[in-house]
């Protein structure tokens, strides 16, 4: 761990979000940085002007070996692979790897609640964070994405800071916070590879098939997630997800309070929220039950947002938030950007964009969160993740496939080579725009367009929300 970076050598692969930011705040604590990246100097016009202020070196157009000769640590963006010549070159070297948000875990000053999952992880942060946002204390403040220029945001905590993987790198405000505030953190599987210290309050919602491509292997992938609860001590508050066998079996890894979710009722002895199966969603702690609320006032359609839902109820009570701020978060909440957002409905027939579903069993969970007709906009990029099983929804819940991008003859061979009583209609297009002209063909009144992937953006735009934002505007030009 370091908390000095004065006169350091520093050399960060990736000059996006994550890596603009740490490039920032190094330069601001005194190290040499040098930010590398693969796209030319040109390309990088934006985020070359954006650290013109700062003493940072730039090496544009690949990562030769030889920067190492000039590093003592190296800091990997998020989706920059361990694979890379570079990197392997380094960890030979014994030259220690890092990243913003484990920089981010050796300097915070306050308490931190730290969230991770294959899926739900952007949306279950983000109420968590509307949730500490209403627990009311005079003179509070808050950071996020959303509102960097908010002021007096009543909160238990001076001031509520979300982001991580999601939002800002809290990186950037990390010099302003004080010991009295609270830090909420989304954490992707890329940044727990390198991270030696856990969040206080630690949470998985899941753990299924996601970024194969990146891990190689499920066990490599469950190795990765484990990480945020490595790092605990018996003060800490760990919450695993009761239905989900990839979360629950990490409970023998638990150093301190094990807390746990669950669409069920719990088994005697486990404490956490849970739903009756009345509806009733409900939160136990040793001898006290609390009842929440009913399913039927949560905004969000599906099963797998109120696995979300509980598993905020669970994360905030750990954290001390009040109850009615709590209650009052979930009753208004109705979801982020790209999650199954509604865009529309034109001649009968609703729009959904949940861009975010980059992974089969996402996608899945998308479909079983309605009861209407779907028509299905599948494809984009693989990720080496297998396509059966979302194949077998298919035949059973959807009446047409538009698909599109690189995978879609990938994906159109896994539907048709699942039998079933009956069988889903496709079509291909080209791209994205060609894909929603075809949706809205082939849809009729009652039924739902649902853009849930599957797969990546990255083979036609720069991530998911560059892909929702123009599904949206797409679907809205629709005559």
């Amino acid at each position: 761990m370091m908390t000095n970076w004065n006169g350091t050598r520093t050399l960060i692969l990736g000059a996006a979000r994550q890596g603009i930011a740490l490039a920032r705040w190094l330069s601001r604590h005194g190290s040499n940085v040098t930010l590398s990246d693969s796209r030319s100097l040109e390309q990088l016009a934006s985020a070359r002007e954006s650290l013109a202020d700062t003493n940072v070196t730039w090496a544009a157009g690949g990562h030769p070996l030889e920067l190492l000769d000039t590093t003592d640590v190296l800091c990997l963006s998020g989706g920059v692979p361990l694979t890379l010549p570079i990197v392997q070159e380094a960890v030979k070297r014994g030259i220690p790897l890092s990243n913003d948000t484990q920089i981010f875990m050796e300097v915070v000053p306050c308490k931190t609640i730290g969230i991770t999952g294959s899926a739900g992880k952007t949306t279950t942060t983000t109420l968590v964070g509307k949730m500490a946002q209403r627990t009311k204390d005079e003179g509070g403040r808050m950071k996020d994405e959303e509102s960097k220029n908010s002021s007096a945001v009543q909160s238990i905590h001076p001031s509520v800071f979300v982001g991580g993987n999601i939002g800002d790198p809290l990186i950037n405000y990390v010099d302003d916070m004080t010991a009295d505030d609270l830090a909420i953190l989304e954490i992707s599987s890329f940044q727990l590879e390198q991270m030696t210290i856990s969040p206080n309050i630690a949470a998985i919602l899941n753990i299924t098939p996601n970024h194969l491509d990146r891990h190689g292997t499920m066990e490599a992938y469950t190795n990765a997630k484990a990480r945020i609860l490595e790092f605990q001590t018996e003060k800490d508050t760990a919450i695993l997800n009761h239905d989900d066998k990839g979360a629950w079996n990490l409970r023998n890894k638990v150093n301190g309070k094990l807390l746990t979710f669950s669409l069920y009722d719990l088994a005697e002895g486990l404490n956490g929220a849970y739903m009756h199966d009345e509806g009733l969603l409900s939160l136990r702690d040793e001898y006290a039950y609390l009842p929440l609320l009913l399913r039927e006032k949560i905004q969000l359609r599906g099963d797998h947002n109120v696995a979300n839902v509980l598993a905020a109820f669970t994360i905030g009570h750990a954290a001390g938030f009040k109850l009615d701020d709590m209650l009052e978060a979930v009753e208004e909440f109705r979801g982020v950007p790209h999650r199954l957002e509604m865009v529309r409905e034109r001649n009968g027939v609703r729009w959904y964009n949940d861009s975010i579903a980059t992974a089969p069993e996402r996608a899945m969970a998308a479909i079983h969160a309605f009861d209407e007709p779907i028509v299905l906009m599948l494809g984009g990029r693989d990720k080496d993740l297998p396509w059966d099983e979302i194949a077998k929804l298919i035949h059973k819940r959807v009446d047409h496939v538009v698909l599109f991008g690189e995978a879609a003859a990938l994906i159109q061979k896994a539907i048709s080579a699942v039998g079933g009583e009956r069988s889903a209609e496709l079509c291909h297009a080209k791209n994205l725009k060609e894909a929603v002209a075809l949706a809205a063909e082939v849809a009729t009144a009652g039924d739902i367009v649902l853009l849930s992937p599957g797969g990546t953006s990255y083979d036609e735009f720069k991530d998911f929300a560059e892909r929702g934002e123009n599904f949206r505007k797409w679907v809205q030009e629709l005559s």
